[in-house]
């Protein structure tokens, strides 16, 4: 299990860049649900950030009930935290990636302090004119990043099980709109629900 470090941040902060902000997604590859992105500033004049910090990891290196309880321990340690939400809709709308860049800049406009400097995994967000560093994994290799990818994935989690109430049958509390075999049972025996992406492979039989 990779340990992510505060290398960058650190070296940025050195620079003279105080606000350094990690952004990271959840839900892109999901048939159904929003897309939801998650900003976060850290405060890297902390002496023992690190040691505060522990634990947390890439979203998807953990359990639920782990993530949940870090989602509540960087709320608490952050300087600032933030989320944006794009709806199934944008996603056909706009497509995939455009609807993901929304969803981040959501999330930056809502977040205070605002940064000087941004740490993102894999997708450089060309919308924004603050200087920026992306690359994959970057995760499981920076302490912001993995702390946006636990509020992302945890906000848009706890989001499934509300529309799970709103659109029963679907297991939404369940696999979170992602495309497993009871998902694909459920949509054969119920069709699509206003939170699908039609415009995702798996849901072209319905269109």
């Amino acid at each position: 299990m990779d340990t992510p470090t505060l290398e960058i941040e650190l070296a940025l902060r050195a620079q003279g860049r105080n606000f350094v902000a990690g952004l990271d997604e959840a839900g892109r590859g999901a048939w159904a649900g929003p897309v939801v992105a998650a900003a976060v500033v850290l405060p890297l004049d902390r002496a023992d950030l690190e040691q505060a910090l522990d634990g947390v990891r890439d979203s998807k290196q953990l359990s639920p009930s782990v993530r949940d309880l870090l989602f509540e321990v960087i709320h608490q340690i952050a300087l600032g935290v933030s989320v944006g939400v794009s709806a199934p809709a944008v996603v056909d709308r706009d497509g995939l990636i455009p609807a993901t860049h929304r969803a981040m800049r959501q999330a930056l406009i809502r977040l205070s302090p605002q940064p000087a400097h941004l740490i993102l995994d894999h997708l450089r967000l060309t919308s924004i004119s603050l200087p920026q560093v992306a690359f994959p994994k970057a995760d499981a290799h920076s302490y912001s990043v993995a702390a946006a990818s636990i509020v992302a994935k945890v906000t848009r989690d706890r989001l499934m099980c509300l529309l799970d109430g709103r659109y029963p049958g679907y297991g939404f509390a369940r696999h979170k709109g992602y495309g497993t075999a009871a998902h694909r049972a459920a949509l054969a025996a119920l069709g699509p629900s206003p939170i699908h992406r039609m415009s995702f492979a798996p849901l072209s039989p319905f269109l």
